[in-house]
């Protein structure tokens, strides 16, 4: 019997026996309707072979005479992956964020202290700079030098420049104390000390910002800046902070703000307010701190006055602010070591300057 009429009688029968619902019935008719029209385009076209697995081409396609089309451009959507198409790279980039973080920050604090001691003019000091330098250079941002000769002792200042728009200055001191006049022992008042904390810590949060900031994307111009000759105040009668005193009065623009690093990595963290700080532009960075959960850390109350690289900006009226642990009990003494450093505390920091600057609008 035909096929169509073998599929006729099926329908007949079942409707004369009641044994399907008028949905069975409806889907007989459909593939009643479907039969009869692939058999129509077998009857026109001839039998076609069976068509196997998808493949990204088809190289052949013979033309018959219901098809004159070139060859087919078959796309399988279980096993070809999609080429990324323009937009697609974009979205992939923009939702990329390198975040900050304390143990590549806590590396950069074992690679200055392993250098040794570190005060202004000394071999130690310079390698510590092109160290620095090339750090910066890595990462991709623009740097620039500033030296300068203070009681016959040179020193230099470094700047990594990023970003476009008004202009915010980042800073902390590379050098460290050559005298650890605070040190429980007398014999070792005129050893000069690691600066694991006062010195690299500042540093390394920097430079990791230098790896993690989006230099093109970023709203304001970004001046990571590393001064020298900050931490020999008192001794030979050297002030504190010649070279960002130096850096200062060779400034040609006027900072939108200008936020220092010091000190930041004790494991037993407390920041607060600095009194000689932009009570304004503190209230903002500690506000970020907040919203990040590190209100442990930053706490919002005053506590010290501290002579520091912020300072010579703040007396020429610009927006200046000291992030700045001062509760260490190791500050210049030999005891000041790498073991005295947090990554968390790092990261706090880092982080929060982070955020703060990618949200400026």
């Amino acid at each position: 019997m035909p096929f169509l009429a073998r599929l006729r009688a099926i329908v007949l029968l079942h409707d004369r026996r009641q044994r399907t619902s008028y949905l069975t019935r409806l889907v007989l008719a459909v593939l009643l309707g479907l039969a009869t029209l692939s058999l129509a385009a077998c009857q026109a076209v001839g039998s076609a072979p069976a068509l196997s697995a998808p493949t990204a081409t088809v190289a052949e396609n013979t033309p018959t005479a219901a098809s004159t089309s070139p060859a087919l451009t078959v796309t399988p959507r279980a096993t070809a992956a999609h080429p990324p198409t323009p937009t697609t790279v974009a979205a992939a980039v923009a939702t990329t964020e390198l975040k900050f973080d304390g143990r590549r920050a806590y590396q950069f604090v074992l690679e200055q202290v392993a250098i040794g001691p570190r005060p202004t003019g000394s071999e130690a000091g310079w390698k510590t700079g092109d160290y620095i330098i090339e750090q910066l250079e890595t990462f991709g941002w623009k740097v620039s030098t500033q030296e300068f000769v203070f009681k016959g002792v040179r020193g230099r200042n470094i700047i990594g420049k990023g970003g476009a728009g008004a202009v915010i200055i980042l800073g902390a001191h590379y050098d460290t104390r050559p005298a650890a006049e605070k040190d429980p022992d007398p014999v070792k008042w005129g050893e000069p000390i690691l600066g694991a904390n006062d010195g690299a810590s500042g540093v390394a949060v920097l430079l990791e910002l230098a790896r993690v900031l989006p230099r093109d994307n970023l709203k304001r111009q970004v001046w990571l800046t590393f001064f020298d000759a900050e931490d020999r105040g008192r001794l030979d009668d050297w002030p504190f902070s010649v070279g960002a005193m130096d850096m200062a009065r060779r400034l040609t623009l006027r900072p939108e703000a200008v936020v220092v690093v010091d000190m930041i990595g004790d494991a037993d963290q407390q920041i607060y307010y600095e009194n000689f700080s932009h009570p304004e532009l503190s209230a903002e960075i500690w506000r970020v701190a907040e919203r990040l959960d590190y209100r442990d850390y930053f706490i919002p109350e005053t506590k010290h006055s501290i002579i520091d690289d912020h300072l010579p900006f703040a007396e020429m009226g610009i927006r200046a602010v000291d992030i700045i642990d001062f509760d260490y009990p190791y500050w210049h003494t030999l005891e000041d070591t790498a073991d005295k450093v947090s990554p968390d505390s790092l990261e706090r920091v880092g982080r929060t300057l982070q955020v703060w600057l990618e949200e400026k609008r």
